[in-house]
Formats: structure tokens, C-alpha cells, sequence
């Protein structure tokens, strides 16, 4: 009699020890499997829900500004070091690894601090001010990253004053250091050896911090930025926007604008050398060729454009933050019309910022929060508030574009997570795997109605609620209105009007 018995390998089942992964056999066959669909549906509603449970955005708070925060800047190509200006003149630079101020001058300029921008090298900053003059600052990049790893690597007795390390080959004192963080002019503003705030003697007041260069101008600055790659920066004021060079002390060019009002917003394109983007208070928005003695182009909108940002990864589109708490993205070859409305905000929106992936910006209200969206969505992804925080002056991306910092009234830098629900440290193979599993269901499941609700819920304040709604009735009345004249009209007399086509009232060349 024939028997067939089941047999196998017991090497290829048995694990060589006791943190290996069990082998588990699978038959990968569809017709196995016929609720794969419903299953993977259960895990995708259950993996939106888990992200909104896990959502805790906020990080830290970075204190020290005695006034509201102005401006700030992130640096281009280093992760720790980032620079911010108060309205009180005081500039500060942080070191984001250890969330402390390794630098301050309180009085760097004697009024508002309109712009701080890194310059091309890494090496120094700049910062210039309501007082008409642009001030050039060193910054040790290199030391901002590695101060908490040299004090972690001080290891030995100590005796009196000086450390003793068999693994360095002499001694150092804990005074030479110091003279030397002094002549760097990165010195750690701790307690303790905080220079004076101004009130009363301060016997222990830190001698101020001098300035590399200075530039004076016969009027105010509103904006400044630097050049990517070469040692340029420009800047906007009333009337003109000036190019500067940082081995001359007069602009170099200098373009009068279309109309005699102000600019108050100027930026570098990130690809093209010469092109310059401003906006000005008569509403528009213009585009220059530093090569050239005049403007490209103009587009007046409805209101006025507080903010204006390039994207780093497109450098044809950018993004203006406007008065009528829209944001719209152009495309510089053709100024007629936005390729999209971003819409959410109750307030004018202040500032944007974008990431270095080109994808996501972000972007501070009047309204007293943060919006993040996507380049191509016209709705935000997340919005972020406290109850302390007041109007965002500033916000920015950190390099790695993980984390979001903003700036606002309230003297306070604030850092939030790009995504709320991401998790802070290292983590393993299985979990990131998990991870990347979910948002594929959520990305394949995200018309489904269930799973939009779930992630389209915020819980938003109560004062930005009440004005969502009031918009949402002025809108529809707006649009009924609308329908009422093309109703009571001569058949194709009158059409809708486009909402992008409204937005743009006149262009220039």
C-alpha cells in the first residue's frame, strides 16, 4: 500500500535565534482571498482614525524674545542654525538640535528688524531694519551643530579649573574656551551669562556683538534676500528695489518701480541668476532681470500681497500670501491668472514657507494660526494654533522639511511637526514598513467617503469656526446673487465669472 506523506526542511522553519522573524507560509492566490478588498478597507478607516489619536504636532518653544517676532531664516544647507529678528531690534540665532540661543544682539538695529537672510557660503548673515541699514554678522555654523557633542566628549577628573582627558593630548581651561566662543561670536545666552535687557546696572553685561559690515540707505528697508549662489543680496524699499554687493558700499542697481509706491517683499529666484520677484503695496506683483535697467512684467491683483515665496524645486512657480486670506500660485511665464487658490485662512496671511521637496508649504495668518498645503490642493492639509499663540509674523521649514517653525506675537519660536502624527526618534524596520503600508491604504482608499471625513476633521477654534461659516454665507450669497443677473439677463449676454480670472485686475509690461 502507497502512502503519501507530508514532510519538510525543518532548517528552513527553525530560527537561529530567539529575535529572528517566524517564517510564515502564504498562498499569495486572489481566489484564496475573496474579502482582501473589504480587509484592506477595515485597515485603512482603522489606520486614519490611529493618525488622528497619534496627532500631537507641537514640539517646543523656543523663549528669549523680549518683543514679537519679526522675521526669521533657515539655512539653506545646514540643519541646526536658525536666525530670527524681534520688533525690538534684537536678532538671535538658535541652535534647533539643543532649542537654545547660541547668539543674541539686542541691539543689532535700532527699531523693527524687517529681513535676516544666510548668505551664500554658510558663513555669515544678514539682517537689515526699519534704521535704513543692513548689518552683515558672522555665523559659526560649524560650531552651532557640535557644541552639546564637545561638552558630552569632556570626560576625566577635574581639578580646580581644568579638565584631565586621557584622550586629549593637553589641557584646555574652561576660560580659554570661553574667550574663544567670544571671538566666534557664538557664546551661549544662558542664564546666568545673559547680557543686560536694558533695565537698570548689569554688572556682568556682556560686551554687544560688532557687525562684519554695515550698509546705510536713504530709506527704510522693508524685505531683504540673498543670492543662492553668489555674493548679491537685494533689497526692498520705498520707491525701488536695490542689488547689493557685499565688497561695495552703494547698490550696485537699482529699479524703480511701475508706480511710486512701496515694496515690501523681495526674492531671488533659486535657479535663474538675475530674476527677482517683489511685491509692492499698490497690489502687484513684479518680476525683474537684474541683467536689465528695467521690470519684465506686473500683475495687479485685488488686494495686496503681503508675502511672496519661490518654489525651490520649480523655480517657475511661487506663491503669494495675500490681504483677502488666500494664497495663489503663479506661474512666471504667464501672470494672467493663478494656478491655484489655497484657501482656509480667516486672516491675511502674513508669511509662507516652503519645503525643501518643493511639494508643501507652509503658511502664517493674521487669524493666529498655521496652515500647511499641498502645492497642488486647495485646501490645507493641517492646521496648527495654540491658545497663547498670537498673530504669525514668520514661519519657515527646517532643511529636512520634518519640522515647521513659526514666529509670532507673542515673543515666542515655536516648532511644530510637519506631519502631526510622525514619530520623534529612530524607528525600526518592521514599524516603518507598517507605516508605509497604511498610507498606501489611505492613499487607495481616500475618495471613499468614511475615510475622508476622518482626516478632513479639525477641531479649530471657536473664533475661526464662526468665521468659516460667515464666509461660507457670503459666498453662497454671492453666488446666488450672481445666477439672479445671469438669469434675469440676455441669453449669453453674461457668463460666470471664473474665480482665478477675478483675481488678477490688470497686467503690465
Amino acid at each position: 500500500m502507497k502512502i503519501k506523506a507530508l514532510s519538510r526542511n525543518v532548517e528552513k522553519h527553525t530560527r537561529e535565534t530567539s529575535g529572528d522573524i517566524k517564517v510564515v507560509s502564504r498562498n499569495l492566490d486572489p481566489k484564496y482571498k475573496p474579502m482582501e478588498r473589504a480587509r484592506e478597507y477595515t485597515r485603512a478607516v482603522q489606520a486614519a482614525k490611529l493618525q488622528k489619536v497619534f496627532a500631537k504636532p507641537f514640539v517646543a518653544a523656543l523663549e528669549g524674545h523680549m518683543d514679537a517676532v519679526s522675521c526669521s531664516a533657515a539655512s539653506r544647507g545646514h540643519l541646526c542654525p536658525f536666525m530670527s529678528g524681534g520688533v525690538d531690534g534684537e536678532v538671535r540665532v538658535w541652535d534647533l538640535a539643543s532649542r537654545k540661543a547660541v547668539w543674541s544682539c539686542k541691539t543689532a538695529h535700532s527699531g523693527w528688524v524687517k529681513g535676516v537672510c544666510i548668505g551664500s557660503d554658510g558663513g555669515s548673515f544678514f539682517t537689515a531694519g526699519l534704521d535704513k541699514t543692513v548689518k552683515q554678522w558672522k555665523l559659526g555654523v560649524g560650531e552651532i551643530g557640535g557644541r552639546e557633542e564637545k561638552k558630552g566628549k569632556k570626560k576625566g577628573k577635574v581639578k580646580g579649573k581644568r579638565y584631565e582627558d586621557d584622550d586629549s593630548e593637553g589641557e584646555s581651561s574652561e576660560e580659554e574656551e570661553e574667550e574663544e566662543e567670544e571671538q566666534r561670536g557664538m557664546k551661549s545666552t544662558s542664564s546666568a551669562e545673559a547680557p543686560s535687557l536694558g533695565y537698570g546696572n548689569n554688572s556682568n553685561m556682556a560686551p554687544a556683538p560688532t557687525p562684519i559690515n554695515s550698509w546705510l540707505f536713504d530709506n527704510a528697508f522693508k524685505s531683504m534676500d540673498h543670492h543662492w549662489k553668489e555674493e548679491f543680496f537685494a533689497t526692498a524699499s520705498d520707491e525701488s528695489v536695490e542689488v547689493w554687493s557685499e565688497h561695495r558700499s552703494n547698490p550696485i542697481q537699482s529699479y524703480k518701480l511701475w508706480g511710486n509706491d512701496s515694496c515690501n517683499v523681495v526674492r531671488y529666484n533659486p535657479a535663474e541668476r538675475g530674476l527677482l520677484a517683489h511685491c509692492s503695496s499698490d497690489r502687484g506683483i513684479g518680476l525683474h532681470d537684474t541683467r536689465g535697467g528695467t521690470g519684465l512684467k506686473k500683475t495687479v491683483l485685488r488686494m495686496r500681497s503681503n508675502c511672496l515665496e519661490w518654489n525651490p524645486m520649480e523655480p517657475m512657480n511661487f506663491v503669494v500670501g495675500n490681504e483677502d486670506h488666500n494664497c495663489y500660485s503663479f506661474d512666471m511665464r504667464k501672470l494672467d491668472q493663478p494656478t491655484m487658490i489655497h484657501k482656509g485662512h480667516v486672516g491675511a496671511v502674513l508669511s509662507i514657507g516652503w519645503s525643501s521637496t518643493g511639494r508643501e508649504f507652509v503658511s502664517g495668518s493674521y487669524d493666529r494660526s498655521i496652515r500647511i498645503f499641498q502645492s497642488r490642493a486647495g485646501t490645507s492639509r493641517d492646521c496648527y494654533y495654540t491658545k497663547r499663540m498670537q498673530r504669525v509674523f514668520c514661519v519657515n521649514y527646517t532643511a529636512d522639511a520634518r519640522f515647521v517653525i513659526s514666529g509670532s506675537d507673542d515673543t515666542n519660536l515655536r516648532i511644530w511637526k510637519a506631519k502631526s502624527n510622525d514619530k520623534i526618534g529612530q524607528t525600526k524596520i518592521r514599524e516603518e514598513k507598517s507605516m508605509n503600508y497604511k498610507n498606501k491604504l489611505l492613499k487607495k482608499f481616500s475618495h471613499m467617503p468614511e475615510i475622508r471625513n476622518i482626516v478632513k476633521q479639525n477641531n479649530l477654534p471657536k473664533f475661526i469656526k464662526k468665521q468659516n461659516n460667515m464666509k461660507m454665507v457670503q459666498k453662497e450669497g454671492a453666488k446666488r446673487k450672481e445666477g439672479n443677473v445671469i438669469k434675469h439677463s440676455k441669453k449669453g449676454s453674461v457668463e460666470w465669472s471664473k474665480e482665478r480670472e477675478k483675481t488678477v485686475v490688470r497686467k503690465m509690461d
